[in-house]
């Protein structure tokens, strides 16, 4: 497993991380009973594994199956404290103070620790942040919130995700966010225009999600040649994508086997399979009223 750095945390963050929706959310891409006692065994044991070949980076979210998701990972993790990254999230929309602070300790009881690496607010699915929604988090109770959990040891930084990553300008602005969770994959590359520069000069840590594109990009590769798996690992060039792009800290990827875990963490040891971006994207800047 290869390491990099997360912003200006100081954390040194294993650049593949592990995702946890699909281990908590019923019938995520698959048939998934995440109450079932294999499938249960199974996360314990891909988690296990994960920590044992080198992954430090564990991120979920109590929207992941009603809390499921944290539950799983707070059991397979216990005792590994000392050795792994937690981050989590806290949905915000509509919740004031109090919400979010009861929603932070549910997290925590349900994680079986107590503080959280990275808290993040929680984008909604697709959706931009609006200007009305930066003056909620910012100004009616959120990010107090944030505040307190992060003056009483509860919290270490602070982060926000959004699949659509312009609209978190306003949030970089400030200069209170240490971690963003972007989109980007080989299908979404908007990032590379303009979120991956902004964080990059903010010293602000990348989290990407999605890099297998939530299994988009194999499905339009098998519709267009059905036998494409014969000759190529459509996940691993995918990841492979991802992980190229050095402004990227970690790429979170579900994983609910050990299987799983192994292919990924052998992609990260083999970088002698990364692009060159550069020669990929062949894309000059423009200046303003330039053409």
């Amino acid at each position: 497993m290869q390491y990099r750095d997360l912003g200006r945390t100081g954390l040194r963050v294993s650049e593949v991380g592990c995702g946890g929706a699909p281990i908590g959310i019923p019938n995520y891409n698959e048939v998934w009973d995440p109450q079932g006692d294999g499938e249960t065994r199974s996360v314990i044991d891909a988690l296990h594994r994960a920590v044992d070949v080198g992954y430090n980076y564990f991120d979920t979210a109590p929207g992941y199956g009603d809390g499921r998701s944290e539950e799983l990972m707070g059991l397979a993790l216990e005792g590994q404290r000392s050795h792994v990254i937690i981050a989590t999230k806290t949905a915000w929309k509509g919740r004031n103070k109090k919400q979010i602070l009861q929603s932070v300790e549910g997290s925590l009881r349900r994680l079986r620790t107590d503080y959280l690496d990275v808290i993040q607010f929680h984008g909604d699915t697709g959706e931009p942040y609006m200007p009305d929604d930066f003056r909620w988090i910012m100004e009616c109770g959120p990010m107090d919130a944030f505040h307190q959990l992060k003056r009483e040891g509860k919290i270490r930084f602070v982060g926000i995700t959004c699949e659509e990553p312009v609209s978190l300008w306003p949030f970089l602005d400030t200069g209170l966010f240490d971690v963003i969770q972007i989109k980007y994959n080989v299908i979404y590359q908007g990032a590379w225009h303009n979120a991956l520069r902004w964080a990059q000069e903010a010293n602000v840590g990348v989290v990407a999600m999605r890099p297998l594109t939530s299994g988009i990009f194999q499905k339009l590769m098998r519709a267009a040649w059905p036998s494409i798996e014969q000759h190529l690992d459509l996940n691993e060039l995918a990841l492979n994508f991802v992980l190229s792009d050095p402004r990227v800290s970690i790429a979170i990827v579900g994983a609910r086997r050990v299987s799983e875990i192994d292919a990924n963490n052998a992609l990260s040891e083999a970088i002698q399979k990364r692009f060159d971006l550069d020669w990929l994207q062949e894309r000059r800047v423009i200046p303003p009223g330039g053409s």
